[in-house]
């Protein structure tokens, strides 16, 4: 894995990240769907857990440059 693969599943997995943070959102204002909350809170913080681990790897590895 470069660094540039680190970087792109980091914003990946942020994205995942923010996609179940709208969910739980969602969700606290639908009084039909309270249940799901930590479901989907669980999973959106491993997902941004996920996120940091890859960022943090990318900060880590040396930058690739294309000749």
């Amino acid at each position: 894995m470069n660094r540039e693969q680190a970087r792109d599943e980091a914003i990946t997995a942020a994205g995942r990240a923010k996609v179940l943070a709208r969910r739980v959102e969602d969700a606290a204002f639908n009084g039909d769907r309270m249940g799901t909350i930590p479901s989907f809170a669980q999973a959106g913080a491993l997902w941004a857990e996920t996120a940091r681990a890859y960022a943090a790897i990318a900060a880590l590895l040396p930058e690739t440059t294309e000749v």
